[in-house]
């Protein structure tokens, strides 16, 4: 086995990974996790807002 033959093993390798990819990111399995995260910035927040820069507005050094 010389160097090129592992460089088109690598190459379909690379290749498989790149369609498994594929074949999971258009799958009708991960579909609801996706829409899911793509209304996440849309969301509203239960958290109350960070309070560091509302609070050091008002303060001097000194």
């Amino acid at each position: 086995m010389d160097i090129n033959d592992f460089r088109s093993l690598i190459t379909v390798l690379g290749l498989l990974c790149f369609l498994g990819i594929c074949a999971w990111a258009y799958s009708k399995q991960a579909k609801a996790g996706f829409d899911e995260a793509a209304r996440l910035p849309l969301s509203d927040d239960d958290l109350p807002a960070p309070r560091g820069r509302q609070d050091q507005e008002g303060k001097t050094n000194g």
